[in-house]
């Protein structure tokens, strides 16, 4: 075969399994009178009337204990056993530190506020010494937020500390104190009668589940509420089928938040099962499409690829996870027919495309412009992949560091004139682009073609981004195609397109005498050879963002070419 060969993709009718993905009304957050609402709610949360609304029996004691299925990071207790509450890159005092501190980032404040940090400190210590703990710091906290506060009395926290309160009360409610005991019973019991109020207002998104989650364990937990159980699990069940595609994907489209449901949903089953009692139907049905589709999006070395804010996710994390759920025989989904996402496997070699529309502004903060781009793994080395996100890591990135990992040019796709396929606003919204995404998926036992395009640049330069993919039945040949297409036929693309192909971390890259390819060595020790067509090769510096944080210096292979040019590429595999 010739090298201008190898860059073409065999011939197929690729529309036998076609859809067409729309993002209506994508670029619009709450309206002014959403936010309005808003204001007026914390301001009569404020009030008397709702102080008043919040008085009533107490619990004397919790009607069960659930046992939290998921482990927190023993790291992070031992340091709050030696008096640091450490998170998200944040260092502060537990004995002295400011729950509000503006300084803080806000993941700091929600772990601290939503009381996460006791299933961390449980990681680390028996209920002994972890209670003398966490009992002064629940005590600080009840003097600090006694009264409704609009940031750590959102539902969403309110239902985080009703979770982890119950999950972690040997370690909060081990005190002789019996006023202290009481105080604490009296605040889990005060922050259900808010949700009561408050959970209805909360946002759509993982906030809305979290809520709704917590006042069924409320429900669930303290006695006489068979009421606020029904009425959590009817909310829960609607909050999940906004949340959570038909195909198991996520209307964020970011795997870290499949993750976060995924371990939410295990812990309310855990509540369920503290009270001898079967997980309402939604929690089961949740899971049960959440798992094929969260192992579609993990790549060779069982992490989740890098999508729409997440980064480096831990393997051990998403295995755990996967494990206690029962996912470890479930079959990873193929076909995103809502989500977007496609998966291909041919022997070691994984490839996962975003064949999506980008999530809507309502449920997606941080989300990326990179529709089209792929990460393709060669067993448990990732080969081609994208730079990475803000979230999901364990310190704050750089403001800079982090727009730029939004952008188009930060994916492994086409750029049209270093101009983003979807439009990131200042207030870090995602706007207009990308409207719609249209794909055509066919296999054979030749291999696996895929046919997708997207309208991202039709609203500005009148042209489309269609690429066409190939992957060979041994795994072993991805073949590619990436062009623009007018939208009106008297009119030709103009500018200068770059096609990007990130590069995994230790890949190196070098160049063929002939500008037209490079030879890829992997750490493991294999070769795989690129070769492109239809414009200049170029070997560039990247990075791209490990899950401890850190910035890693890597190559990324770019081919540049004029507007109206396609442009076919080629990854082949040396040897078996």
């Amino acid at each position: 075969m010739s090298n201008d060969d190898d860059a073409r993709i065999p011939g197929v009718d690729v529309a036998a399994e076609g859809q067409r993905l729309l993002r209506v009304g994508g670029d619009k957050g709450p309206s002014l009178s959403e936010r309005l609402g808003a204001r007026l709610q914390h301001l009569g949360y404020r009030s008397p009337l709702h102080r008043l609304r919040l008085r009533g029996r107490f619990p004397l004691r919790l009607v069960a204990v659930p046992a939290d299925p998921i482990a927190g990071d023993a790291g992070v207790g031992e340091r709050l056993l030696a008096g640091r509450l450490v998170h998200a890159g944040h260092n502060a005092g537990a004995a002295t530190a400011a729950f509000d501190d503006p300084a803080a980032p806000p993941a700091w404040r929600d772990w601290v506020n939503g009381f996460a940090w006791l299933r961390d400190l449980a990681a680390a210590t028996e209920r002994g010494p972890g209670a003398r703990v966490a009992e002064p710091l629940v005590a600080r906290w009840l003097d600090a937020n006694a009264e409704f506060d609009a940031a750590s009395w959102r539902p969403d926290l309110c239902a985080s500390r009703l979770l982890f309160g119950a999950a972690y009360a040997p370690y909060i409610l081990a005190s002789n104190d019996h006023v202290y005991r009481s105080a604490v019973l009296n605040a889990m019991a005060r922050w259900a009668r808010h949700l009561d109020r408050a959970v209805d207002k909360c946002p759509d998104g993982i906030g809305r589940v979290t809520a709704f989650a917590g006042m069924v364990a409320a429900g669930l937990l303290i006695a006489g509420g068979e009421t606020r159980q029904a009425r959590g699990e009817a909310g829960l069940a609607k909050a999940l089928e906004a949340l959570l595609l038909p195909d198991g994907g996520i209307a964020t489209r970011a795997p870290v938040d499949q993750i976060v449901l995924l371990e939410l949903l295990l812990l309310l089953e855990a509540v369920y099962a503290a009270r001898r009692e079967p997980a309402a139907a939604p929690v089961g049905q949740a899971l049960a499409r959440l798992l094929p589709a969260l192992k579609a999006m993990t790549m060779g070395d069982g992490r989740p690829g890098h999508w729409h804010g997440s980064s480096g996710i831990d393997a051990g994390r998403v295995a755990a996870a996967l494990a206690l759920a029962g996912g470890d025989a479930v079959q990873p989904a193929r076909h995103g027919a809502d989500s977007g996402y496609q998966r291909l496997t041919a022997g070691r070699t994984i490839l996962v495309v975003d064949a999506g529309p980008p999530p809507v502004a309502r449920v997606a903060v941080g989300a990326h412009a990179g529709t089209l781009a792929f990460e393709l793994s060669d067993g448990p080395q990732p080969l081609v992949v994208n730079c990475g996100g803000a979230r999901g890591l364990p310190r704050q990135l750089s403001p800079e560091l982090a727009a730029g990992l939004r952008t188009t040019a930060a994916h492994s796709t086409l750029v049209l004139d270093d101009i983003n396929s979807t439009r990131i606003r200042p207030d870090g919204a995602l706007g207009r682009g990308v409207e719609e995404v249209v794909t055509h998926r066919q296999e054979s036992e030749e291999g696996h073609w895929l046919d997708l395009a997207h309208d991202g640049y039709a609203r500005r330069h009148g042209v489309r981004h269609r690429r066409r993919l190939f992957l060979s039945a041994d795994g072993t040949d991805l073949r590619g195609e990436d062009a623009l297409e007018p939208l009106h036929p008297r009119r030709k693309p103009v500018g200068r397109i770059d096609v990007r192909f990130h590069l995994g971390a230790g890949i190196e890259a070098l160049p063929t005498a002939d500008g037209l390819g490079a030879l890829l060595r992997l750490p493991s020790g294999r070769v795989w050879q690129f070769r492109a067509r239809g414009g200049a090769l170029a070997v560039e510096a990247s990075l791209w963002i490990a899950d401890d944080c850190r910035s890693v210096p890597t190559q990324q292979l770019v081919v540049s070419a004029r507007a109206e040019e396609p442009v076919s590429w080629s990854f082949k595999r040396s040897g078996k």
